[in-house]
Formats: structure tokens, C-alpha cells, sequence
């Protein structure tokens, strides 16, 4: 039987060529918007690969919340450095605990030209956190961080720009950073993840000055790596008991500290829709936010294929009466009329993933995004099948429910 109902379904969909056609196109369009958006969502909050591969197990603290007594003021700014050697680092357990700056333009100078990048600066278990692609060279080590050598990594790009030629011939080579004189030791892919973006990396000790060591709130971000995942909810908890802890240097001024280990979703769920001073980071709310934005985003063609499907099976009513003349049940028409629109989604399923692809293929090649490097993974690939079946589901159902209660006498006749 299900032989047939394919059969039937090629020459229905053979027999109005450009209705089917307009209806890929709707199913392609969809799908193409929705994988490609899942992937970079996917690719932003739950990397499997790249410098962020770890991020399943470690945790970041990007911003520190201070209220005066009396909540007559407050400050919202990224840590100081006294406050992660003081507070974070002596914590027990951890695989390791990272500091780095965040992003900021500085200018490098090449004789008669000045190039602006990007750069962190970050101690040594930074690299301990992340996992760099090195492509010539190697990574700071503590040993250029005690000794304050002026010492920087590049990026691919940003070698390419500064020098041209290969990795390999980019080592040596030293460029002026804003005043100071530093030596390139290593070059490593490019990297668009948020806490590895950057052009240019140095070691924290070419500070100009030393005075960022006394500082409660400052330029850095922690990184937190824990030995196993299933740390982390200690280490949450851990996390905020210190906050609570803080002492301020004067604290007529700031009473009360407010931070929290974040995974990178809960993190971004943060900055948008929950708070700096509650722990419910809102990763909840957010996810239940972009889940229905995308329901709401497939409503409106899932409508317009109920229209489509409508009036493409009501030209079918004389078929329609026939079968049911000769005997046959609701189950069974509605369940040919399903086959063919789940077949014709699938269909568009498989155009739309190779569409997707191509699509998120010219996304990393334009630029738009920097540095960005995604490709589906099965993961995304059966949220998309999945999203076909439904969105064919969904559209079919109704229509031909509709249309295998006709009247025999009637669907012959053509009137509905």
C-alpha cells in the first residue's frame, strides 16, 4: 500500500509542477532560516570543537555587580585582577583558573604603516583552558609571565595582514603594540568563540603598569575550569559564597559584590533577560523565548501549505469520491494525503539541509561574522528532519482530515 501512495504521490506532484515548486520553496526557505540560526546557536553555546571544546566543563565570571550601603549606588563593571588571584585562584579542586582582559583596539606600528587589532592579554592557565589550534610556534608559558618577557601570539589572519608568507616565517618577527616592542612566538587559527576572540594575545605582565594587580574590578574576565562536569554546581555554589565574602578596600563606599559562574549560555541569558544580582541566570526564560520565536517563524508558512495543500487536494475531489465510492475509509485517504506532504516536506527537507550548508559556507567566507567557522553537525541535521516531519505533519493533517469526510455524491460532482 505504501508503494502505491509514493506512487500516486510523484504523479500528483508531476502533474502541477509549479504548485510543487511553490511549495518546496516555502519548505526550503524555512528550513534554511531555522538550521542555519540553530547552528550558530548551537555553534555559540555549545561548541564540540575549537578553543571553547572544554566549555562543558569549565565557567566564567565576566562582570561584577557593586552596591554602596544603602543601595545609594551601583556598579556594573568586568573583574579586577586582585580579585581573581585573591579570591578565585586559591580555589581547591579546579583544573585551572584563568585571567584575560577582555578584546580592546590597540595599534601596531610597522614602520611608516598602523594596523589596528585586537588584543587580550591573559596569564598562562589561559591557555591551559583553551584549546588553541597552534599553527607555528608555541603558547606563552609562566615562565615569560614571571619573567615579564614581551612576548605575543597572532592569529592566522592578522599574521597574514602584518607580515604575508607562511605561519612557519611569521616567528621572530616583533611589531610595536601601542609603545611597546613585542616578539611574535606562535601563531594559532583564527577563532570567533567569546572568550578566544582576538587578533593578538600577550602576556599579562606587559601591562604597562603594575597597578592593575590592586584592583577589585578592573579589564578581566576568569575562566574557571573544573576537573568534571559534574563539579559545577559545587563550584556554583562555592562562587557565590565568595561574592558574598568580598571586602572592598573602602567600604563606606561598596558594601556588597555581586558575580556568578556562568556557563556561556547562562551568561548571555544574563546579559539579556535575567539580572546581575539574582542566580537564576534566565537561561530558562531565553530558551523558551527562542523556541517560540521559532515556532511563531514557522506558523505562517505551516498556514500557507494549509491553503496550498487545501486547493491542491480539493482539484482531486473527483479521485477523492471515486475511492470512497469503492469503499475506501477515512483512515486510509488521510493517510495517502499525509504520505504525500511528509514526502514533499522531506524533499524539501533535503534541499533545505543542502541549502543550509551552502548557505553557512558563504556566511564564514564573507566576513560578516569574523573569524566564524560552523558546519552542521547530526545533531542540527535531526533538528531539521525533525522540523520537516513536523511542519509536514502539521500542514497535511488538517486538509486531508477535511477532505476525506466529503460526501461521495458531492466529492463526484466536484462541489465541496
Amino acid at each position: 500500500m505504501l508503494r502505491n501512495y509514493l506512487l500516486t504521490a510523484y504523479k500528483v506532484f508531476m502533474r502541477r509542477k509549479l504548485f510543487t515548486a511553490i511549495n518546496l520553496m516555502c519548505i526550503v526557505l524555512t528550513l534554511v532560516v531555522l538550521m542555519v540560526i540553530t547552528t550558530l546557536l548551537e555553534n555559540a553555546f555549545f561548541p564540540t570543537s575549537g578553543p571553547e571544546a572544554k566549555s562543558g566543563r569549565f565557567l566564567q565570571i565576566m562582570t561584577m555587580r557593586s552596591r554602596s550601603p544603602n543601595n545609594e549606588s551601583i556598579r556594573n563593571s568586568p573583574l579586577g585582577y586582585k580579585l581573581i588571584e585573591k579570591y578565585l585562584k586559591p580555589l581547591p579542586g579546579l583544573e585551572a583558573v584563568a585571567a584575560v582582559t577582555q578584546p580592546r583596539a590597540v595599534s601596531v606600528y610597522q614602520g611608516g604603516r598602523v594596523t589596528e587589532l585586537q588584543m587580550r592579554r591573559a596569564d598562562a592557565d589561559y591557555w591551559k583552558v583553551l584549546d588553541f589550534t597552534v599553527l607555528a610556534g608555541r603558547l606563552p608559558t609562566l615562565e615569560d609571565e614571571q619573567r615579564g618577557r614581551f612576548v605575543a601570539v597572532i592569529n592566522r589572519s592578522s599574521g597574514t595582514r602584518l607580515f604575508g608568507g607562511l605561519p612557519q616565517g611569521q616567528l621572530g618577527r616583533k611589531v610595536s603594540v601601542s609603545g611597546q616592542t613585542m616578539e611574535i612566538i606562535g601563531v594559532v587559527e583564527d577563532t570567533m568563540h567569546i572568550n578566544a576572540y582576538a587578533d593578538i594575545w600577550a602576556p599579562i605582565t606587559t601591562y604597562p603598569s603594575s597597578d592593575y594587580r590592586r584592583l577589585l574590578s578592573g579589564d578581566f574576565v576568569a575562566l574557571l575550569l573544573a576537573k568534571k562536569a559534574s563539579d559545577l554546581p559545587q563550584l556554583r555554589a562555592e562562587i557565590k559564597a565568595i561574592a558574598a565574602s568580598v571586602e572592598f578596600d573602602d567600604p563606606a563606599e561598596w558594601e556588597r559584590a555581586f558575580f556568578w559562574a556562568d556557563s556561556k549560555l547562562d551568561l548571555f541569558a544574563r546579559m539579556t533577560v535575567g539580572g546581575l544580582e539574582t542566580e537564576n541566570s534566565g537561561a530558562a526564560t531565553l530558551l523558551a523565548i527562542i523556541v517560540a520565536a521559532m515556532l511563531l517563524f514557522m506558523l505562517l508558512p505551516a498556514l500557507n501549505l494549509i491553503n496550498l495543500n487545501t486547493g491542491r487536494i480539493l482539484e482531486r475531489s473527483s479521485e477523492i469520491g471515486v475511492r470512497k465510492a469503492f469503499g475506501a475509509t477515512s483512515a486510509q485517504l488521510v493517510g495517502q494525503l499525509i504520505v504525500e506532504n511528509v514526502l514533499l516536506c522531506l524533499a524539501g527537507g533535503v534541499i533545505g539541509v543542502i541549502c543550509a550548508q551552502g548557505a553557512l559556507i558563504w556566511l564564514e567566507g564573507s566576513g560578516l561574522i569574523p573569524y566564524l567557522k560552523v558546519s552542521m553537525n547530526f545533531a542540527v541535521l535531526g533538528y531539521g528532519l525533525l522540523i520537516t516531519l513536523v511542519f509536514g505533519l502539521l500542514s497535511g493533517v488538517l486538509p486531508a482530515w477535511k477532505m476525506s469526510r466529503l460526501d461521495p455524491v458531492h466529492a463526484l460532482k466536484g462541489t465541496v
